[in-house]
């Protein structure tokens, strides 16, 4: 955590536990370590990390906030009320903006926008030596086709009206007609969706999408169900949309279907994120019949379905839907360059409309057109289905390694799930809170980083990490795992 080695040094000096954590809290906040809107640990976190009662850390949590340092919010946690002014280094209290909208309010409250990278929070890393990066989800490029990406999309620079503004103000706002072509074709030969073209729109990354839709299906009053644990940016949008969070329990085989009484359900069936758990058929339909009963709709995120090692792929539950229930969401950042940010939607046709015009009122014109044109032209050609399959057989050895590594070194203390697809492996961790927020800072130590989650759902408190794999060496990926092992065999040495 940012302020353990304050923490450490105010101990040291005699003070009481409460005292010292209080002042190394109040310094990491006045020195920027922790910034204005950031989220602290829960008190059962920090309690367990530095071995004193809750109690304490709600005193310490109580007085912080009397003095305006810190904002409590029941159901969503303890977070950084004060801002640095750094152009003169002093504390100023930030001013109540007292015209925002509800929605305003919601967003305000947020923190930073949502990543599929989950990284673990907190200390400068201590090693001296090169940094081992699971956290880091993204494709390995090293491999992409730069050569023939870049003739299609100078072809399209050359080929490119006079006037882009008009060119793009007469596409429509969900996308250039021939990727949604392409991406219409692709998911009928890949994937198994009878898609219509018409009914699919371009964004910009799945989280554009996930929020829209939850803004067009959600609102307060409304309750919307997602798995848990699941991408941090599904609850973030519930919670602008000012929806009740309904957080579903897995238990090794996905989610676990129940009544819910809501009216949105967001699931990732073919690989549960981030656990990579698979949902049975039998759960499938006895989702389709829940939203039948409920008149409801579900949000199937497909958001790594491109890689898979071993076995067949999976139809995904849009190819099930026969109620036009099921809205399908994919994305390219898992095999284009970053700065190329597509995804797409597959939409009901009774939705594909309001949809359309809830995404101009954000993007009237469709976002990077020239990029939409070289893409379709790339698919249309063969190319991208090509390199696809080159990459799953570069991944796939890099996925074996990993797993062999993982299942010899650290079966002890992490239970690894089984799965035989997408660019992270995902383990449950066998011990207690404390045991687990010692091997946080042991790990950060010996210079590793990766992504964790947190589950409440079930009956206790469930902890896990997942690494990414996809832009590391097979060398970088047998480093990291040693210095995990170190991490979870030596553990922290608390002060």
């Amino acid at each position: 955590m940012q302020f353990h080695a304050a923490y450490c040094s105010y101990l040291e000096r005699n003070n009481t536990k409460m005292k010292a954590l209080y002042q190394a809290i109040r310094d990491a906040i006045h020195e920027g370590q922790i910034l204005y809107g950031e989220k602290l640990p829960s008190t059962r976190e920090l309690a367990a990390a530095y071995h004193i009662s809750r109690g304490v850390v709600n005193q310490v949590y109580d007085m912080l906030t009397s003095q305006g340092y810190l904002l409590s919010q029941h159901g969503k946690g303890t977070f950084v009320a004060y801002q640095i002014d750094l152009s003169n280094e002093e504390f100023i209290a930030e001013p109540a903006v007292r015209h925002l909208s509800g929605w305003g309010q919601r967003i305000r409250q947020l923190g930073q926008p949502a990543t599929r990278d989950m990284v673990t929070p907190g200390d400068a890393l201590k090693q001296s030596g090169a940094v081992i990066d699971f956290s880091r989800y993204q494709p390995d490029l090293s491999k992409f086709p730069y050569e023939e990406w870049n003739n299609r999309l100078y072809a399209e620079v050359r080929n490119r009206e006079p006037d882009l503004n008009a060119a793009s103000a007469s596409v429509s706002s969900l996308g250039d007609p021939k990727l949604r072509e392409a991406i219409a074709a692709y998911l009928r030969r890949m994937r198994g969706i009878q898609a219509d073209a018409e009914h699919i729109a371009v964004t910009a990354g799945s989280m554009q999408a996930i929020a829209l839709l939850t803004q067009l299906l959600a609102g307060p009053g409304d309750l919307v169900v997602t798995e848990s644990p699941s991408y941090v940016g599904i609850a973030q949008a519930i919670q602008a949309a000012g929806a009740g969070l309904v957080e579903a329990n897995l238990d090794g085989q996905g989610l676990v279907p129940q009544d819910w009484q809501a009216r949105l359900l967001f699931v990732t069936p073919s690989r549960q994120f981030p656990t990579g758990e698979m949902l049975s058929l039998e759960r499938r339909q006895t989702l389709l019949e829940w939203a039948h009963r409920q008149d409801a709709m579900i949000v199937e995120d497909d958001y790594d379905s491109e890689f898979r090692y071993r076995g067949m792929h999976v139809e995904p539950l849009k190819t099930l839907d026969k109620e036009g229930r099921v809205i399908y969401l994919g994305s390219f950042t898992k095999t284009l360059p970053v700065e190329v940010r597509l995804g797409y939607v597959v939409l009901p046709p009774a939705l594909a409309d309001t949809f359309r015009k809830a995404q101009a009122l954000y993007e009237p014109r469709p976002v990077n057109l020239l990029e939409q044109r070289a893409l379709a032209a790339f698919m249309a050609s063969g190319q991208y289905e090509r390199h696809l399959r080159r990459m799953n057989r570069f991944y796939s050895r890099k996925f074996l390694v990993l797993i062999q590594l993982l299942n010899q070194e650290l079966a002890s203390w992490f239970e690894w799930v089984d799965n035989d697809a997408g660019l992270h492996v995902f383990g449950w961790w066998q011990g207690d809170a404390s045991a687990f927020a010692d091997f946080r800072r042991a790990a950060r130590s010996e210079g590793v980083l990766y992504s964790e989650v947190s589950s409440s759902a079930a009956p206790s408190t469930k902890y896990g990490i997942y690494l990414s794999f996809a832009h590391l060496s097979e060398s970088e990926l047998q480093e990291g795992v040693m210095r995990l092992k170190k991490a979870v065999t030596t553990g922290f040495k608390s002060c």
